[in-house]
């Protein structure tokens, strides 16, 4: 099997193809190819049992997509895009990257011709839901956005079932919650204050919270995010039926209680060490961000995530900090 990751050197993107070493297999089948695509270098992944490709360069130039798509790939995981933070600061780029990308993708496989027909995992966020809110949005929620970023996955989840729908390929969109804690360095993406609070004060360095303690938001590990992927890119996609975009599972919990939870597995002086700052332009696009959901879909299908907020916490701890933090 050959997989084409665009997005491929970015952190999620990363950990996939870790997890396909590590696995060596997809459903069943041997993976002996790995092409990873961005705007910068891919780092091949350790001791990798199959043929690894690194290609540089940008889907939202015209003809790119054609090029990536030439070798007939069977899995297409599609993580390319500006962040959110990014994508409302600059509009013309986040269209250009988040929807011009997705959409000549689309295209090329469409355009492909000899009956190709791979599966295409869309990822897209639970910023296509906007305000007002229910306690907790259901499968039905309508999704209208309040950001650009969220209109920009809305409109490519669209194209996503509307494709799949035709025959083009065989679409699975999955909605990420706020992928927490992230690994690395803070970014541009306007929810990345979730993990900073985390991330640094385990690392002994001062975060700064720009947000309400009360601000209530919908997580899940970079662990579930690849696991995620792996289910819907082996997953029957019968049972999922025209609506190929799924809310993936998650927690919900408050910036209290992220704290909360903080100083019950790493102590006093490790809180200590987040600093209170709102920031006007964070609060705002956070404010028209959903709090809670009912994945029902998503679990029936057999996607799962962790049950507690502690557990998002110790995944972090284990996977990238050796299982040590900075007291």
């Amino acid at each position: 099997m050959h997989v084409l990751v665009l997005g491929g050197a970015g952190m999620v993107g990363r950990k996939f193809i870790e997890r396909l070493a590590r696995d060596k297999q997809l459903g069943g089948k041997p993976v002996d190819k790995v092409t990873a695509q961005d705007i910068f270098p891919a780092s091949p992944p350790a001791n990798a049992p199959f043929a690894f490709e690194t290609l540089t360069s940008d889907l939202s130039q015209p003809g790119e997509a054609e090029k990536l798509i030439a070798s007939r790939p069977e899995l297409i995981v599609h993580l390319a895009a500006v962040v959110s933070g990014e994508a409302e600061a600059d509009f013309d780029k986040g269209y250009r990257i988040n929807l011009d990308g997705t959409r000549y993708l689309f295209e090329a496989i469409r355009h492909a011709g000899d009956g190709y027909k791979p599966r295409v995992v869309f990822t897209s966020s639970v910023a296509v839901f906007g305000a007002p809110f229910h306690d907790k949005i259901e499968d039905e929620f309508f999704t209208t956005p309040l950001t650009s970023y969220g209109t920009q996955k809305a409109i490519g989840e669209l194209l996503l079932c509307d494709y799949s729908r035709r025959g083009f390929f065989d679409g699975v969109g999955i909605r990420l919650p706020t992928i927490c804690v992230r690994p690395g360095t803070p970014n541009k993406a306007a929810s990345g204050f979730f993990s900073n609070i985390i991330r640094e004060p385990l690392n002994g360095q001062e975060a700064v919270l720009p947000v309400s303690d009360q601000v209530r938001h919908w997580h899940a590990s970079p662990r579930s995010a690849v696991g995620f992927l792996v289910h819907a890119a082996t997953m029957d996609t019968a049972a999922i039926g025209p609506r190929r975009a799924l809310t993936m599972p998650g927690y919900s919990c408050t910036v209290a209680e992220q704290i909360e939870t903080l100083r019950k597995v790493a102590g006093e002086n490790v809180v200590k060490r987040i600093r209170r700052e709102i920031d006007p332009v964070i609060d705002k696009i956070v404010a028209g961000w959903p709090r809670n959901f009912n994945a029902q879909r998503a679990t029936a299908l057999g996607f799962k995530a962790e049950a507690n907020f502690e557990e998002i916490i110790r995944v972090h701890i284990e996977d990238e900090l050796g299982g040590k933090f900075v007291a």
